[in-house]
């Protein structure tokens, strides 16, 4: 060993928090891994929808009356509280598991190398997310579950998903130029179809501040809508999603495009009859609550499946040398 060698393993021996600063710096997660935690960030922010529905389904939205403690001078469930507040201050813990995973995606985009600044920026804004959805579910439970401040919430959640869908496909593909696969009006009725399946979310929300569904025993404040109009609108949205869908479909077959485009369409038709299916059934039901929770998850995977179908009309190569 050098007389250079010993010393620097002398140094990184007295001061190991150091050598440990420098291990990080030199990590570079590969391209593999940059997509799993990419991944996991979507799969968390998905998830966490559910397990909000959930909650509001089994009447556990003020299961925790306060916030940010579970109630006055304790941040955790006491016995007097009962089963709802361990219902509610889990999905709160599952809060940490979403950052965590953002907080993941974060890590991999920061130290991959080379950097791919567009990572950077997508990862941190579902950092952002996160932060403005704790102040945002705050709000919803010093507000008595105010169904304004739960359609705002849900809202935000399904932005987070795009977000975290956006931050995993790009994390997939390269940094070149965007090539499309199809014609450039059939690109915009794709953008179309994304835009109208976020109004059938976001109408769907209202739906659900209208519905019996308050989400706790004391929170009957509901929106002042007719069930059946509001509702009808939401049918109505469903009605132009599915005829975009299909109109995307047959201009897409008319124009001979790629196999794997036309089968995320389908995918979109598939989920899209799934969910109409759901809906009429527990309209005519009376609105059990498991069939509502499956109808909420059934949404976040429309609105996955109709960016599915928008990015696959398009691609990106290697970026230049």
């Amino acid at each position: 060993m050098t007389q250079q060698e010993t010393i620097a393993a002398k140094s990184e021996a007295a001061a190991p928090g150091t050598a440990g600063r420098r291990r990080l710096r030199d990590w570079s997660p590969t391209s593999r891994q940059v997509e799993l935690a990419c991944l996991i960030a979507l799969v968390a922010n998905t998830l966490i929808v559910v397990t909000g529905g959930a909650v509001r389904l089994t009447n556990s939205g003020l299961g925790c009356p306060t916030w940010p403690e579970c109630t006055g001078g304790s941040l955790v469930p006491v016995s007097t509280l009962g089963y709802h507040s361990v219902i509610e201050f889990t999905n709160r813990m599952l809060t940490y598991a979403v950052s965590a995973g953002v907080g993941l995606s974060i890590l991999a985009a920061m130290f991959q190398k080379p950097r791919r600044p567009v990572l950077v920026k997508l990862s941190w804004a579902l950092f952002l997310g996160v932060v403005l959805q704790a102040v945002i579910g705050g709000i919803t439970v010093l507000t008595k579950l105010a169904p304004e401040w739960v359609a705002v919430h849900m809202c935000v959640s399904m932005g987070m998903i795009a977000v975290s869908f956006l931050l995993w496909h790009r994390s997939r593909e390269g940094d070149g130029p965007v090539r499309l696969l199809t014609r450039r009006e059939l690109l915009w009725l794709g953008r179309l179809l994304v835009v109208a399946t976020g109004a059938v979310v976001a109408v769907g929300t209202l739906v659900t501040g209208t519905d019996p569904h308050a989400g706790a025993e004391d929170a009957s404040k509901r929106l002042p809508f007719k069930a059946m109009d509001i509702t009808q609108a939401h049918a109505d949205l469903v009605f132009i999603v599915v005829g975009l869908t299909a109109a995307l479909w047959l201009a897409l077959k008319a124009t001979d495009a790629q196999p794997r485009t036309l089968g995320k369409v389908r995918d979109m038709f598939a989920v899209l009859v799934v969910q109409g299916v759901l809906g009429y059934t527990q309209y005519f039901t009376g609105l059990p609550a498991w069939m509502v929770l499956l109808h909420m998850t059934g949404a976040c995977l429309t609105w996955l499946a109709a960016w599915r179908v928008l990015m696959s009309l398009r691609e990106r190569g290697p970026a230049a040398a």
